[in-house]
């Protein structure tokens, strides 16, 4: 404010400073101050265009933040300006009846540019030029009347200046309540966007809105994940459970029974079928998709994970979701990562929970009639066995026992069920059944 004042006072007189006035004369000195002020305004009142028009030029030149709202709709801007300055500098005379009007001007100036993204210090900026420029304009106007009253202005400069603080913090104050209104309905609008994907109920017509809003490709390669922790609450939100690679795009939505994520792969890579996925795991620069990511991923003990076949287009990830949380349903209970397709026998098995426990019973109830513990022991035995590829000599070495002993276990274990483990068609059965009997109990 001093800058302003002094260059025109040091232009009109050279007078000594003024040696403050003793306190009798203060009110006496305010009163004749506001009255300067007053008729100051009413001639910027009545020159309300011109100041108008100076200050959306000094806009356009001295704030970028302003100059594309003014090449858009320059009428607008000049209409929202002339109606500020109009009810501030109508405050300056009667600022009881103007002072809730200029406020409410302020606060939808404030909501206004929230919206167009304009950043909230050019807004302030914006503000403090057209103080400047209305006070500049008071101490012009009051120098040209009478030069001796310009001395007057300085006993009201800081009611003027506190006056534009007070507009900046309503202004303030009303942008970063429009934003937070902003924030919240664009995640909201980005959340209900996910959940219409990954439902896939999204319209074909919607999804380059969609992309646009959500940052990715309409036509990009994706995978979905589907995660759940231990203790997860039905719809809690909560925090990502696990720690995905650096630079992994990944769009998280809290789903009615896991956490989903969205997450975009290299265009062009191939090798993200199951053994391709073996061939190039832990080889950096080689997989470039599903494969890359899900060695590289870092997974929790407990949390269980279950990993889409790759889609293309963000039209798929519906399926892609529901190959996600069939992949988790295959994970076991002790945490986990399965990816759908490495364990599609597994994901049968999982997809239709009433025939898989039906082919549990069937293979594997005629053990339930022996003791417990030899029943378990029998269990293992062949669990080993077939994770070993039919080596009863590397089973024996994992179980602890001679291979003699692996056989005649199984011996006994066709026995009892009735099955042929030589024979590709039982075996097939009892690898579905045990995995039946471990991921959907009984």
């Amino acid at each position: 404010m001093p800058q302003v004042v002094r260059p025109r006072i040091r232009a009109l007189h050279t007078t000594p400073p003024v040696t403050p006035l003793p306190q009798r004369f203060r009110s006496l000195v305010d009163r004749e101050a506001v009255g300067v002020l007053h008729r100051a305004a009413r001639v910027l009142l009545e020159e309300l265009p011109e100041l108008t028009e100076r200050l959306v030029e000094t806009l356009y030149a001295q704030e970028p933040g302003y100059r594309a709202a003014i090449e858009a709709a320059r009428a607008d801007i000049w209409q929202e300006v002339h109606h500020s300055l109009r009810h501030n500098v109508g405050s300056l005379i009667q600022p009881r009846e103007f002072r809730e009007a200029a406020h409410r001007t302020t606060r939808w100036i404030g909501e206004i540019r929230a919206e167009q993204r304009v950043p909230l210090d050019a807004v302030l900026h914006a503000f403090r030029l057209g103080g400047a420029m209305v006070w500049q304009g008071l101490v012009d106007e009051t120098a040209r009347r009478d030069p001796e009253d310009v001395r007057l202005l300085v006993h009201v400069a800081a009611d003027v200046w506190n006056f534009v603080d007070e507009h900046c913090q309503v202004l303030t104050e009303a942008y970063r309540q429009a934003e937070r209104r902003i924030d919240w309905r664009r995640e909201n609008q980005q959340r209900l966007m996910t959940a219409a994907l990954l439902d896939g109920t999204a319209r074909i017509a919607d999804l380059p809105d969609a992309a646009t809003m959500l940052g990715l490709a309409e036509d990009g390669r994706y995978a979905v994940l589907a995660v759940r922790t231990a203790h997860r609450a039905p719809h809690a939100a909560t925090s990502p459970p696990l720690v995905l690679p650096d630079g992994t795009t990944a769009l998280w939505h809290t789903g009615a029974d896991a956490e989903l994520a969205v997450v975009a792969l290299e265009p062009g890579a191939s090798a993200d079928r199951a053994g391709e996925s073996r061939r190039t795991a832990g080889k950096p620069g080689q997989g470039g998709g599903l494969a890359l990511l899900t060695t590289r991923m870092t997974v929790p003990a407990g949390v269980r994970v279950g990993v889409s076949s790759v889609v293309e287009g963000l039209a798929a990830l519906g399926e892609a979701r529901r190959h996600a949380e069939t992949a988790l349903r295959a994970c076991p209970a002790s945490g986990g990562l399965v990816l759908l397709d490495e364990n599609l026998p597994t994901a049968l098995v999982v997809s239709s929970p009433a025939l898989g426990s039906a082919l549990a019973d069937r293979v594997l109830g005629p053990l339930d009639g022996i003791d417990p513990a030899d029943r378990d022991v029998l269990i293992e035995t062949l669990t080993a066995w077939l994770e070993a590829d039919g080596s009863a000599q590397r089973a024996g070495a994992r179980l602890y026992c001679h291979r003699n002993t692996v056989l005649n276990r199984l011996r006994r274990f066709e026995q009892l069920s009735g099955r042929c483990l030589t024979r590709p068609a039982d075996a097939v059965e009892v690898c579905l059944a045990l995995a039946a009997r471990r991921l959907l109990g009984g």
